[in-house]
């Protein structure tokens, strides 16, 4: 069997880091659709403590300690 030349090695590897790039990027863009729900999830949750902080905050001057 022959030895492959210099450039069969290189068309070789081309193609190889070609699919190693095409896997990344896939990898890449289901990370960055997992980020996205991920940050629209915490701004829901945000929301929602902040409604829930809001709605149990006094509304107005607390009154004194029965101890007074």
């Amino acid at each position: 069997m022959d030895e492959p030349t210099r450039i069969d090695r290189l068309e070789m590897r081309l193609t190889e880091q070609d699919s190693v790039i095409e896997d990344l990027n896939r990898t890449v863009t289901e990370q960055w659709r997992v980020i996205d729900r991920l940050v629209r999830q915490v701004a829901v949750l945000r929301d929602q403590v902040e409604e829930a902080a809001a709605r149990s905050a006094p509304r107005g001057p607390e009154p004194p300690p029965p101890h007074y």
